[in-house]
């Protein structure tokens, strides 16, 4: 009973996810990939078809597959995000009046994201000489 419970609000989860993926190709400014991500590890906990859906979608399937694989994060996208952040955080930082401990949270946070974006590989890391082995075989 547990069980089908958790799967249950997985598989919620993980269609609230894709909608917010939807609304985020049709409004600029709303990420898609994110939502779709957290959507692919709900639907890996709750329905392998849909997980599978995912992971072979003919538009994003490939990035979700080198995320869930590598942990990549295409050179594209970082720039993408990275100007993203910055724009968005420039605003209300230089030109908006609150509190500085607030603003000193906000810079924190976009500097983590950042952070945390560029520490991920952009490419698929080379084959190994055991893995070019078994390749070869």
């Amino acid at each position: 009973m547990r069980q089908t419970l958790i799967r249950t609000l997985f598989l919620i989860s993980g269609i609230f996810f894709v909608l917010l993926g939807i609304i985020g190709l049709l409004l600029p400014l709303v990420p898609t990939t994110p939502f779709l991500l957290v959507a692919t590890f709900c639907f890996s906990r709750s329905s392998e078809r849909l997980h599978q859906y995912l992971l072979n979608n003919r538009w994003f399937g490939h990035y979700i597959r080198n995320w869930e694989e590598h942990g990549i994060i295409p050179l594209k996208a970082k720039l993408f995000a990275s100007s993203m952040m910055l724009i968005m955080i420039s605003y209300p930082l230089l030109f908006l009046s609150f509190h500085y401990g607030l603003k000193a949270l906000a810079a924190a946070t976009v500097i983590f994201a950042l952070w945390y974006v560029w520490s991920k590989p952009s490419t698929r890391p080379l084959a190994t000489d055991k893995e070019s082995e078994s390749t070869l075989k």
